[in-house]
């Protein structure tokens, strides 16, 4: 079900979902949406107090997630259109050729491909190949931080995450999601703070 609440001048729309849970729990997506889960005895008007409460911090997420809107349309991965990397915006071009590459040229992603249906495929490779070794160089000084503190990520694992940009779990591995090396946040001193 759908409801909302007014805080100040803003509404804030919601989604709520009741379920077996202990605690109630509210989400922020990229999308900005607004996502409550309640345990099922749970009354409206508590839920609608406790999102008034938060309030701030769920303006706070949505505003950064705006930072990130207007969202890319989706991708027909063809000669022409943009793509993001580290916050730029970069010109596809495609190629035949006889080995397959993927390299930045000036204003342009260069893929050499064998056959143009592969340009998705080899394109996904190499941002996932460039996030993981720009979060673990951007990772390692502030890992060497928590060290000072006796607390020590066990490791970084790079997941597609529809709804996050990132998690810690209790043990200490530290999830993120691929997509950031299209954002800004790829820059060390932003991927520090969402860190």
């Amino acid at each position: 079900m759908t409801a909302a609440i007014q805080f100040g001048s803003r509404t804030i729309d919601f989604r709520l979902e009741y379920s077996n849970r202990k605690s109630l729990g509210i989400t922020v997506t990229p999308e900005m949406e607004v996502l409550v889960k309640a345990p099922t005895d749970t009354s409206l008007e508590t839920i609608k107090e406790k999102i008034r409460k938060k309030a701030p911090w769920i303006i706070k997420q949505q505003s950064f997630f705006l930072s990130f809107h207007p969202k890319t349309p989706q991708r027909k991965f063809i000669s022409g259109e943009t793509h993001l990397y580290m916050g730029r915006q970069y010109r596809l071009q495609i190629q035949e050729g006889k080995e397959e590459s993927v390299k930045l040229k000036g204003k342009f992603i260069l893929v050499t491909t064998i056959n143009r249906a592969r340009t998705k495929e080899l394109l996904n490779e190499w941002y996932l190949e460039h996030a993981r070794e720009k979060f673990h160089s951007i990772a390692k000084p502030l890992i060497e931080n928590f060290k000072k503190h006796k607390v020590e990520p066990s490791s970084i694992v790079l997941r597609d995450m529809p709804t996050r940009w990132g998690s810690c779990t209790p043990k200490g591995k530290i999830i993120l999601n691929p997509e950031l090396i299209k954002a800004h946040t790829a820059d060390k001193r932003t991927v520090g703070q969402r860190l």
